[in-house]
């Protein structure tokens, strides 16, 4: 498939601080690539790249043929940052409202995509409670939603089921695959789970704001000769020392 994402030598630097170094990656369209690493490693860095909020010190991002950053391109981005950026003195719903009201949709259609995004994240029931009044994992279902409330077709997750319980964190990921397999979405989702990294179609193993491998999970494990991704991760990390 044509990539949709094009990463070439991207680095960023904060002062004398480098946080990611030449990093080179294609992410297909309609897959889902999941971003491997320890806190700190650099991949919240790199969506933030991708989706454009930070410019990069050095190379270049293309999405969906694009360069980044550009305006543009947010209609077709949903982006679920770490940190939930909500207005707590909203409802649920009037917050789902807001973010969904930035896109351009009709109002029959911002209605259903409401009501679509929040049933996925088992929200419908809570949507008339101030988000003040919501626990941190009903703040991070709240973000998931309005991520995906304008239909984008790319979807960058980061971190998405932290503080989310085994049994939704399952039907988000259930969705995800659905997403992708019936709507063509792509889907970037950073994680340091690997049962969650094993749902995806390629990783990416991130670690001091470099690649130390990529490919599919079972192309990995056959590379380094182990049986699971945690193997791959410490034997890949030897290898580059």
């Amino acid at each position: 498939m044509d990539n949709s994402i094009s990463i070439n030598k991207l680095s960023k630097a904060y002062g004398k601080t480098a946080v990611l170094n030449e990093v080179d990656l294609q992410i297909a369209g309609g897959e889902i690539f999941g971003l491997i690493g320890p806190s700190g490693s650099g991949k919240t860095t790199l969506v933030k790249m991708i989706v454009g909020i930070d410019s990069p010190s050095g190379g270049t991002v293309n999405v969906l043929g694009k360069r980044v950053p550009n305006l543009a391109l947010l209609q077709d981005i949903g982006y679920m940052a770490q940190s939930d950026a909500l207005y707590p003195e909203l409802t649920g719903k009037e917050n789902l409202s807001f973010f969904a009201s930035l896109y351009k949709m009709k109002q029959a259609v911002l209605k259903e995509r409401i009501a679509y995004a929040a049933n996925l994240v088992q929200l419908t029931d809570e949507l008339g409670k101030k988000v003040s009044a919501y626990s941190g994992g009903m703040k991070r279902r709240l973000s998931l939603a309005i991520a995906l409330v304008h239909d984008p077709q790319i979807l960058i997750l980061d971190e998405p089921t932290v503080g989310i319980d085994p049994e939704l964190r399952l039907s988000i990921w259930n969705e995800l695959m659905l997403l992708k397999r019936e709507q063509g979405k792509t889907i970037i989702v950073t994680t340091h789970v690997m049962d969650e990294a094993e749902k995806c179609d390629r990783i990416a193993m991130v670690r001091e704001g470099g690649i130390l491998a990529a490919g599919t999970p079972d192309e990995l494990k056959a590379a380094y000769g182990v049986t699971d991704l945690e193997g791959v991760f410490l034997q890949a990390g030897r290898d580059a020392k």
